[in-house]
């Protein structure tokens, strides 16, 4: 094994502004001279493309243009490998890295760059009590305290307090490089997703449009705390999740679509695929075995409300929908009675798809039923799963296509606006795991798992990064996906190694 030193370039970050310039060469060879920029040759390459106004929008602080270049310094630290601290280090494949996380940011840009799926952070609110994190390494950690002014006759305190005058403008002097830094490790279908509070979020969602580009942004979702505050006024009682996309784009250009299943659905497929292999193609009698579990089943069973789900065709359980233009206004055309060849009756807000060959093409997909004459529309069927692509063989790119649409009850669309209710279920199980309440705010474990199922459901080799780690929440959140879909997800974990402080401290073996 070769030996290592710090002069070793196995140990140095990546020179992150020799690559920015090499990419800039390779794409206007004619902005350089003698090796330089020219800068004027630069503009007039680019043309209407640069902004030489005074006045622009966006959002500007002191020290904006010293934290870009904060990122793309070269790092001073190096990654010692800790295996006496680790478990299973041979084998496995997830990080905890101890350490300032910019410098470890820099430092992961060798490895990871472009290969991260999903960065998921928790970073300091900037309450004004609480905010400690400078840009000037230190590799021990009473240094750091005492520089960062954490420490007062040893007695740890805040060091951004609201009236410091500078209240905003040092978070986001300590974001920007940060962000800058996570965009590089990121797929270019990576996401990343960012807890914050009333306090930044207005100057989070306009940072992350320019370092991720304000067309890449996906939603944000309002995180309610589950918890009461002594507000006077109004009790803000929630926190958001800002996700952005490092190209949705090319998202787009995958046909990402993201669904989460429901609880119940699942167990009703299962039940399905069993009485297919019991029945084979007597779709009647799976129907009536089918209706015969919905029966049996407690009240209080998840799948008990999915039991209009009760016939079957080839594409699994179905249930009936209105076949008829949303609002009114809709086309219409004839449609022939499969048994009759009478046009049937057009639904009084005329039929919901758009022509007579998108019609022709759901009925050849069976998803279209006739009653036993044409004296009444025929209804629609929606699946409890998709159709799968081996049997939509009459696919059209230009046709609408309302599979995704028929399943929306199933597999649905989280909303931005939907609350992700935070318990005080993460706070127990912690205290519970330690012996003590260590971490006063930790994220629900539930609703992260959750979150990351979402984004990440057909990537079951996704990398995750959490580069303030805390408690480490979503260490645990993908290994309980792996765990429900058999997934081989790995993170890697960023967190200063602050000191937990004294009392009892119980570790699960």
């Amino acid at each position: 094994m070769k030996k290592l030193d710090a002069e070793s370039p196995e140990t140095k970050s990546a020179d992150i502004v020799a690559g920015n310039v090499d990419a800039l060469k390779a794409l206007f060879p004619d902005a350089f001279a003698e090796g330089k920029i020219d800068f004027e040759v630069l503009k007039g390459l680019l043309g209407a493309a640069v902004d030489e106004r005074d006045e622009k929008f966006g959002l500007n602080w002191h020290g904006k243009r010293r934290a870009r270049q904060i990122a793309l310094t070269p790092s001073t630290g190096t990654l010692l490998p800790c295996p006496a601290d680790s478990v299973d280090w041979d084998a496995t494949q997830n990080l905890m890295i101890e350490g300032d996380n910019l410098e470890v940011l820099k430092l992961l840009q060798k490895s990871y760059s472009g290969k991260v799926k999903m960065i998921y952070i928790d970073p300091p609110y900037n309450t004004g009590k609480n905010f400690v994190y400078p840009d000037d390494f230190r590799d021990n950690i009473a240094n750091y305290l005492s520089l960062t002014g954490q420490v007062e006759g040893g007695r740890k305190i805040g060091s951004n307090t609201d009236a410091s005058g500078r209240f905003h403008t040092d978070w986001l002097n300590m974001m920007l490089p940060r962000l800058r830094l996570a965009r590089s490790l990121l797929r270019e279908d990576g996401i990343i997703a960012i807890s914050i509070d009333d306090a930044e979020i207005a100057n989070l969602r306009e940072l992350l449009g320019e370092v991720f580009g304000i067309e890449n942004f996906v939603a944000n979702v309002t995180w309610e705390k589950g918890r009461k505050n002594d507000a006077k006024l109004f009790s803000a009682g929630h926190e958001y999740m800002v996700i952005f996309a490092k190209s949705l784009g090319r998202l787009r250009e995958l046909g990402t679509v993201w669904r989460e299943e429901k609880p119940g659905a699942r167990e009703i497929w299962e039940k399905y695929l069993e009485l297919r292999a019991e029945h084979a193609v007597d779709d009647r009698a799976i129907e009536r075995d089918l209706q015969q579990w919905y029966s049996d089943l407690p009240k209080a069973h998840p799948s008990k409300k999915w039991s209009r789900y009760k016939r079957v065709d080839r594409n699994g359980p179905w249930r009936d929908r209105d076949i008829s233009w949303p609002g009114g206004g809709g086309p219409r055309y004839d449609v022939p009675h499969p048994d009759t060849k009478i046009p049937c009756a057009v639904p009084e807000r005329g039929w919901i798809y758009a022509s007579p060959e998108e019609m022709r093409r759901q009925i050849k997909l069976g998803l279209v039923e006739f009653r036993a004459d044409h004296t009444e529309p025929p209804f629609r069927k929606a699946h409890i799963r998709p159709i799968p692509d081996e049997l939509d063989d009459t696919a059209d790119d230009s046709a609408e296509n309302t599979s995704d649409e028929e399943t929306e009850e199933f597999a649905n669309q989280v909303r931005s606006t939907y609350l992700y209710k935070q318990s005080q279920v993460s706070v127990k199980e912690l205290r519970t795991l330690m012996g003590a309440k260590i971490f006063n705010n930790p994220k629900d474990c539930e609703e992260l798992t959750r979150i990351f199922e979402y984004c990440t459901s057909a990537d079951p080799d996704a990398v995750f990064v959490d580069f303030f780690a805390g408690s480490g929440t979503s260490g645990e959140a993908v290994w309980r996906l792996n765990n429900r879909d058999g997934g081989r997800r790995r993170w890697l974990l960023v967190q200063l190694p602050e000191p937990l402080g004294s009392g009892p401290i119980k570790w699960l073996a």
